[in-house]
């Protein structure tokens, strides 16, 4: 009878440490979670974009290189698809000649500051400075109705996000990256775009350190269009709510 208790005391001890392990872990993995989770306030918040509803944005970021943009540009308007273009003024300056043809094939065009930087690394007013640099080159080049903003690096944090607000400009990020600068191979761009559902922006590049993107895009295009149909980032929002969030 003793060894029945002595064996069924040491099993309550197990279990009850059990417990306690599984408890610490879930809460752990709830601390982590809830951390990482996109943060909502209130409605005169500030907010990213980073979702819609219906349709697919296929957006492209260009900040710097003279070769893959002209030959992307090309795919696009001869598949007659859409896309949103972020632009760094800088680079726009250097090739007015293609900013003017993406306008001209009514491909949307968004602002990806003017100097490739970190706006995160940077004050309020450093980053409303190099926008309003950015936003004189496309007056320039009679581009005058941009609304949505992408950082340069794509890093934001919510002093970004109240500049955009000040300067009523729209913060986009993007749902689905595909790592095409990286030039990880067909396979793993392919995959990511294969993830494509209603509702997403997915983030390619135009600059000339994505080498394996143009070859690609035929195939790009025609998963995204068998997956819904393309629309503009603009497009995206306004076909019904778009998701949001806003990070510390």
């Amino acid at each position: 009878m003793t060894y029945f208790y002595t064996l069924n005391a040491k099993r309550t001890k197990q279990f009850l440490l059990l417990v306690a392990v599984s408890f610490f872990t879930a809460l752990l993995l709830f601390s982590k979670n809830f951390i990482s989770m996109p943060v909502f306030s209130s409605q005169d918040t500030p907010k990213a974009i980073y979702k819609g509803e219906k349709g697919i944005a296929l957006t492209f970021d260009i900040g710097w290189g003279d070769e893959k943009a002209s030959k992307i540009v090309q795919t696009l308007i001869r598949h007659k698809t859409k896309a949103t273009f972020f632009l760094s003024g800088s680079w726009a300056e250097r090739h007015p000649d293609l900013v003017k043809k993406m306008k001209e094939h009514h491909f949307e065009i968004g602002l990806l500051g003017y100097q490739y930087v970190d706006y995160t690394t940077l004050t309020n007013e450093e980053i409303k400075k190099d926008l309003l640099k950015a936003q004189e080159v496309f007056k320039k080049l009679q581009i005058e109705d941009i609304e949505l903003l992408r950082a340069p690096t794509g890093h934001f944090n919510k002093d970004v996000l109240h500049v955009a607000k000040e300067m009523n400009l729209t913060y986009v990020h993007w749902s689905i990256n595909t790592d095409d600068w990286k030039n990880p191979g067909s396979e793993h761009i392919l995959s990511k775009v294969k993830e494509a559902k209603s509702g997403d922006i997915i983030l390619m590049h135009a600059s000339d350190s994505a080498k394996q993107t143009n070859s690609l895009l035929p195939e790009v295009l025609q998963h995204v269009s068998n997956a819904d149909r393309m629309v503009t980032v603009s497009q995206l929002i306004d076909n019904g709510v778009a998701e949001t969030k806003l990070v510390h």
